[in-house]
């Protein structure tokens, strides 16, 4: 196991600061504070590097014993304890079709874990001449994975691997919430009912679709559906406190969104958009239509919006309430502060350490980030 290091950024410049090579000092990074915000103070922070050795991580969680687990998107499951890498991986979990985009792509605790010891996955595998999303759930016993079921496998199968989401998040009373992609080579799946492609759906905690989802007695719509027009969802937050249900998707060349997902809402892929096709033509003349929702905030050029937190630690005083949403492309955490559902400034943290693929808070309330490419689990540790 690799000694931990101190991974050592400066600020540079208004927002943003880039890494460099100074181990021993383990310099402080100051965050810039919000100028329109009640309080002008900084928050300062380091970041430790906990483990180096990954190869394309997507999500993490924690237990209530405290070990967190992380997933790779090619299948394996990771234990850590005391932010270490215990040296165990999970044994049983579902065979997974791991191409592109597609493999094991989030984990997650039922809200009840205490009581029933339900865990998560968001998995593809394959299906007739292609593949599908499924989101599944079993339990750990030691390091194996028993008692594993499907719960609901996404229809119809895809062939390539483009565009799967995903995440999985619960609200207050208990449904489940997971994104599903496009499937990139037809975008017009996320305006239709009759796909789960290009959407948010909700779901009882054992995979039965609630009565009350918006589009459930609409003809040869499917009833999971609650939201529609989503490109590719890589990222979603809960808050507890209101309620709302935070989302981060891919735009194509720009146009990167953040939307506050409501029931039966359409978000407006690929009718509107605030990007272009990657060979620069033109996707869309619009960028807005009535009965189409507009993101919060949007990114142009794209920073490959991913995985998303919402900063609810007394750890990080002044970043109470904001989003943290990681950048592939842009190799950063964007920091967002909100004003009820505005978003009104925005700050570049841990610009350069690499393709964030997931920010997370632990119970204990500190900022986790997975770095994939470079490989990383790191924590930010706030000081003073």
């Amino acid at each position: 196991m690799k000694k931990r290091r101190y991974l050592t950024l400066l600020v540079a410049g208004l927002i943003g600061f880039s890494a460099v090579s100074c181990a021993d000092k383990e310099p402080t990074i100051t965050a810039e504070p919000d100028p329109f915000a009640v309080s002008s103070e900084k928050l300062d922070f380091k970041v430790d590097t906990l483990y180096t050795d990954f190869i394309s991580p997507w999500g993490m969680t924690w237990l209530p014993d405290g070990r967190m687990l992380v997933v790779e998107r090619a299948g394996e499951m990771l234990i850590f304890e005391n932010d270490k890498f215990t040296g165990d991986k999970v044994s049983g979990l579902p065979q997974v079709r791991e191409i592109n985009q597609a493999g094991l792509l989030d984990v997650a605790l039922h809200p009840d874990y205490a009581f029933n010891g339900w865990i998560y996955l968001a998995y593809s595998r394959t299906q007739g001449d292609g593949e599908v999303l499924v989101i599944g759930r079993g339990k750990l016993s030691g390091t194996d994975f028993t008692d594993y079921e499907d719960i609901y496998v996404c229809g119809p199968e895809w062939r390539g691997g483009r565009h799967f989401g995903s995440r999985i998040v619960f609200d207050n009373d208990g449904y489940l919430f997971f994104a599903n992609g496009d499937k990139g080579s037809r975008p017009m799946n996320a305006q239709e009912l009759d796909n789960d492609h290009g959407k948010v759906l909700r779901l009882h905690d054992d995979g039965r679709i609630p009565a009350d989802n918006p589009f459930v007695n609409e003809p040869n719509a499917k009833g999971a559906i609650w939201s529609i027009g989503n490109r590719n969802i890589q990222g979603m937050a809960y808050d507890k406190e209101t309620n709302r249900l935070w989302a981060v998707e891919h735009g194509p060349k720009g146009g990167d969104e953040l939307n506050l997902i409501e029931k039966g809402k359409n978000y407006g892929w690929p009718v509107i958009s605030y990007g272009i096709n990657y060979d620069g033509t033109i996707l869309t003349e619009l960028t807005e239509k009535e009965g189409m929702e507009q993101p919060k905030t949007y990114w142009v050029p794209s920073i490959a919006t991913c995985g998303m937190a919402l900063v609810t630690s007394d750890r990080y005083p002044t970043w109470k309430g904001n989003l943290l949403v990681a950048g592939l492309a842009g190799m950063q955490i964007a920091r967002l502060e909100l004003d009820g559902t505005e978003v009104t400034h925005e700050e570049t943290l841990l610009s350069g350490i690499g393709r964030v693929r997931q920010v997370s808070q632990s119970p204990d309330g500190y900022i986790y980030a997975l770095v994939e490419a470079t490989g990383l689990l790191v924590k930010l540790i706030p000081q003073g």
